[in-house]
């Protein structure tokens, strides 16, 4: 019972350990796991930054190529550019930086000038024009740098601006560009340009569109390909991308190697952080259930000290009570042995007595022993309540322990707290600058608050005022759109009763309003009265006298009037499609003519043919394969255009003749004897094979090759191939390579001096 309350103590004092240890497990396992999270969330960022600025850098590299093969000139201004020896600066273009927006004014006012090549002086534009000449390397337009400053330049008009200082040019060429663009002047279009020509008439205006405008000349229109100005902006905004799209992506590597050593860091935390919350899961649940048992056990050994002590008890008790009767014994043996000896009752009761107290003796005897079991019993668990003691006094040690830490950690505790008096010493100042400025704000708040409220109560006035003029506009439009309903309305009814009244009466609502309106009288017929009597209009009883004739009209049943046209119409239509029977008749006994001339046609050039191939191919065969035979036979002979053709072929050694038990490589030389025998027998000015030698060994390769030999004399030969021997008897030799630069390009090579193209 000690032992197990001592094993229980201890494993309660270990359980408080591990469980507070647990609790910092916890707090650094969710950190860990929000630092893998933030470093992956960065690495994945990075690397989307990174892959995008590889893509803009992959872009912008190939619109720099664009532009630079674009700009690459192909004329003489090229090849003084490319000569380093003649003066020559650079192209204008590439010299000028100008401000965006502007590029089609500079190119018009410019004009030439913008593809021209900037020299130093008058000398070297000599020497390169001579060059240009005895080079045949053809023209270029040539700005000479070396010139006298203009003449400072007044004031742009309003609203205009100096072309000059829409340019930024090296110090080299800005007094040739200055005079260039001297008396030139930008602005947005022509109604402006027109203006200031017409204020002053010395200058020239360049629009922001490309259109230039003197009082001597103008040139303009719509746009037209991108000048040199504008790729060389491009090109220089592409630069400027790529340096950008470069750093970027620098920038963003490095930082990713950053990002994915930390994340390898917070992956590495986190994993050991797991791995410490899961060995201390396992401690903690093989703690917890050795506690269960260690409690199971210390409650059963409660109960069995319990039931040992109420024996003990019961045991001092009996042996009090045996002792007292021993002693009681002793006494009267020693009473008995004073007695005389003679007296034989006596003996004889004496001798009863002693076997009783005999018995009780040793009844006593067992009793002893059982009372001296008990207590060596009692002694042993008075040894393990010693045990206990000493467990009780290490449970108190690690209590101090766990004082001494707990000191520690209120030592710890004092200076957060005293740390913490700082930061309130510093949160109350705070508080009072920020009193102050909510005293402020508050102030400036109500201010504003109250210009709102002022500002509402004339929006509400407004909103009420829109409200009742929407009102008062959503009435007259419902009443303009009903009188506008009705008015179409009637206006679509007379236009009806109008075409009513042409349609069924054939008379124009004038005149029928003329003759038949209300203000005449109507005819009446009274039976058994010739001629007709007239009675004034009224409505009610000409709308029932309608009523009756339309009732009479109904018995009487509909009427064609039109039948007799409708009888003609289809008289003629018959007669037009019995003509059309015959002719089609006719159309086909024609074509049946001409279907059996073309099939007889047909089937001589068939035959012909035929008959030419397979005497061909009976002859090419055996040289395809030596000792063999072969030849082409008809499925169907006596009906030539419905035939087949089978094709028998017999190598030499073998006795089958159906292409199906041949070899693949008997087979495709069947082919090929098939495809030269067609070409003997109907030539052709070319033939294109694509690999038809590709399933032969060279046997038989040596053996096709003679026939290319024999078709090469009449007929150029298109070989597709990849067999050496094939090509070592063509005339020439082409392929598709890819160059250095990644470009396709194609490559020749003549093998014969003689050959025929």
């Amino acid at each position: 019972h000690g032992q197990a309350t001592t094993d229980f103590a201890a494993l309660e004092t270990q359980v408080a350990g591990v469980e507070e240890g647990e609790e910092g497990l916890d707090s650094a396992h969710e950190s860990a796991a929000d630092d893998v999270e933030r470093s992956s969330a960065r690495v994945a960022g990075l690397r989307e930054d990174l892959a995008a600025a590889d893509r803009d850098r992959t872009a912008q590299a190939a619109r720099i190529e664009t532009l630079e093969l674009s700009l690459t000139r192909k004329d003489g201004a090229g090849a003084l550019l490319s000569a380093r020896d003649l003066g020559t600066l650079g192209s204008v273009a590439a010299l000028l930086r100008v401000t965006a927006g502007n590029e089609d004014a500079i190119a018009a006012a410019l004009g030439a000038a913008a593809d021209a090549v900037a020299v130093e002086s008058v000398d070297a534009a000599v020497d390169a024009i001579r060059r240009l000449r005895t080079d045949d390397a053809g023209r270029a337009s040539l700005l000479i740098a070396a010139v006298a400053p203009p003449t400072p330049e007044p004031e742009p008009p309003a609203g205009a601006d100096r072309a000059l200082d829409l340019v930024l040019a090296p110090e080299v060429v800005r007094d040739a560009v200055a005079t260039l663009l001297s008396g030139v002047v930008v602005v947005d279009d022509l109604a402006a340009a027109r203006a200031i020509v017409a204020a002053d008439p010395g200058l020239r205006v360049a629009t922001r569109r490309g259109d230039l405008l003197s009082s001597t000349r103008a040139a303009g229109g719509s746009p037209t390909a991108p000048s040199v100005l504008h790729l060389q902006a491009a090109l220089d905004g592409a630069q400027v991308a790529l340096a950008d799209a470069v750093a970027r992506g620098e920038r963003a590597r490095f930082e990713l190697v950053t990002a994915v050593d930390a994340q390898i860091a917070a992956r590495a935390t986190y994993q050991d952080t797991l791995d410490r919350l899961n060995r201390s899961d396992a401690t903690l649940a093989a703690v917890a259930e050795q506690l269960g048992q260690l409690g199971a056990t210390a409650r059963a050994a409660r109960a069995e000290a319990a039931r040992v002590e109420s024996s003990l008890a019961a045991a001092a008790e009996s042996l009090a009570l045996d002792q007292a009767e021993l002693a009681e014994l002793a006494s009267r043996l020693a009473a008995a042995r004073t007695e005389p000896a003679d007296a034989e009752a006596a003996i004889v009761a004496g001798t009863c007595q002693r076997d009783g107290l005999a018995q009780l003796a040793a009844a006593s005897r067992g009793s002893e022993t059982e009372a001296r079991l008990t207590l060596r019993t009692g002694e042993e668990r008075a040894r393990a309540l010693a045990g206990r003691a000493e467990s009780l006094e290490r449970a108190a040690e690690a209590e101090r322990a766990a004082r001494v830490r707990a000191a520690e950690r209120e030592r710890v505790r004092a200076h957060q707290a005293h740390l913490a008096e700082a930061v309130r010493s510093g949160a109350v100042q705070a508080l009072d600058v920020l009193e102050v400025s909510l005293a402020r704000a508050g102030a400036e708040r109500q201010t504003a608050e109250a210009a709102r409220a002022a500002r509402d109560i004339e929006l509400g006035a407004l909103r009420a005022t829109v409200a009742d003029l929407a009102r008062r506009l959503a009435e007259l439009t419902d009443v303009t759109h009903r009188d506008e309903v009705a008015r179409a309305q009637q206006l679509l009814r007379i236009e009806q009763l109008r075409e009513r009244a042409v349609e069924d009466l054939g008379l124009d609502p004038r005149e029928l309003l003329e003759d038949f309106g209300p203000h005449r009288a109507v005819p009446v017929l009274a039976p058994g009265v010739d001629g007709a009597r007239e009675v004034p209009y009224v409505r009610a009883e000409q709308e029932k006298r309608l009523h009756t004739a339309e009732r009479a009209l109904a018995l009487l049943g509909r009427v064609n009037p039109l039948a007799l046209e409708e009888f003609a119409a289809l008289e003629e239509r018959h007669k037009f499609l019995t003509d059309q029977l015959a002719d089609l008749k006719r159309s086909r006994t024609d074509l049946l003519e001409i279907v059996r001339e073309i099939d007889e046609r047909v089937e001589q050039v068939f035959a012909d043919a035929f008959r030419d191939t397979a005497a061909q191919f009976e002859l090419v065969f055996p040289r395809l394969f030596p000792g063999g035979e072969g030849r082409l036979v008809l499925t169907e002979p006596d009906r030539m255009l419905t035939s087949g053709i089978e094709v028998e072929a017999r190598p030499a050694g073998k006795k089958v003749k159906r292409l199906s038990l041949l070899s693949g490589g008997e087979r495709s030389l069947t082919a090929v004897a098939l495809l030269v025998a067609i070409f003997k027998a109907r030539p052709s000015p070319f033939y294109v094979m694509d690999e038809v030698e590709a399933a032969l060994d060279d046997v038989n390769l040596g053996r096709l090759l003679e026939l290319f030999a024999e078709l090469q004399e009449d007929s150029q030969l298109i070989v597709v191939t990849h067999q050496k021997r094939t090509m070592e008897i063509a005339d020439a030799l082409y392929g598709v390579t890819m160059r250095g630069d990644g470009v396709t390009t194609v490559i020749s090579q003549r093998m014969r001096e003689d050959a025929t193209v």
